[in-house]
């Protein structure tokens, strides 16, 4: 009798992910508004699978838990309302996965991984290090491997084959590729979140005399770069002066007196929409105050 043996480590497939600042913004706010006794924040992920298989993550909520000698226990109901909730103003958004601050993945999110696993299966997990571990808010996405022994037997002399077992050994972490595009005015507000101390927030004309000032620095480079190509110290790419010839064609012929208009019109239309949003504000602050108060009396 013949008796032979075979040891398989089976992983689930790597995916892509691609995180809207939108998320990232909500999973800093929820941080902030902790209680004081919870040291991070969890909660659900909500997006779609792209055609190529990219898993896109548009939207978030917070999921209050509690964690103690390595046991959590999670609001599925809270979960389950809020989930109701979102899908009623977003219908195509479902469970992608879930997300945590802090660095890297804790042995509790094992089980936090188990209960999102029978919520959507491979679901992503999403790691914000809120607390500037590396000097920057590192964002990470992870899925989990499941490793499994799996054993077989064949028995030759009786002519019967045993079926393989799958025996469970561990949950596996791994992080894959995570896209984090953004616009300019996103890119302003997320570079200051990346710092570790600032010392209050740009304002709308100081954000933009940030994007000026850099907008101005990458022309500066392409002077350098055209001068260099005509001087003869660097060598044409083709590739970059078409590049270059299409972002000269899109510019509208303007002269600078009507550019000046075009600005000028924009800002006063910004400010009149900022002067009616202080003034709406302070309307619902009154009537708050005026309801509150008719309920004492």
């Amino acid at each position: 009798m013949a008796v032979t043996e075979r040891t398989v480590l089976q992983f689930s497939p790597t995916l892509t992910a691609k995180v809207h600042p939108l998320v990232i913004f909500n999973i800093c706010d929820c941080y902030v508004r902790r209680p004081d006794q919870t040291e991070r924040v969890i909660g659900t992920l909500l997006g779609s699978v792209l055609p190529d298989g990219t898993v896109d993550i548009r939207n978030s909520y917070a999921v209050p838990h509690s964690e103690f000698s390595e046991q959590v226990a999670l609001d599925i109901d809270y979960h389950h309302n809020m989930l109701i909730s979102q899908q009623k103003v977003n219908p195509k958004e479902v469970i992608v996965g879930w997300y945590s601050t802090g660095l890297g993945v804790t042995g509790s999110s094992v089980l936090i991984h188990e209960f999102y696993s029978g919520e959507v299966p491979n679901p992503i997990h999403l790691t914000v290090d809120t607390g500037f571990s590396n000097g920057e808010g590192t964002v990470k996405a992870y899925v989990s491997s499941n490793l499994s022994l799996s054993h077989g037997e064949q028995q030759q002399a009786g002519g019967r084959q045993a079926g393989d077992r799958q025996l469970p050994l561990a949950a596996q972490f791994q992080e894959i590729p995570l896209d984090l595009r953004m616009v300019e005015a996103e890119r302003v507000g997320f570079d200051i979140l990346k710092t570790t101390m600032t010392d209050k927030l740009p304002t709308d004309l100081e954000g933009m005399e940030a994007s000026m000032e850099r907008l101005l620095a990458l022309i500066d480079d392409v002077y350098k770069y055209v001068d260099s190509v005509d001087e003869g110290r660097v060598a044409p790419d083709n590739n970059v002066g078409r590049f270059l010839w299409d972002a000269v064609e899109s510019l509208p012929k303007l002269s600078p007196a009507i550019f000046d208009k075009l600005v000028n019109d924009s800002l006063q239309d910004n400010m009149l929409l900022l002067y009616l949003s202080s003034i709406t504000r302070t309307q619902l602050t009154l009537a708050e105050k005026l309801n509150t108060a008719a309920q004492v009396l």
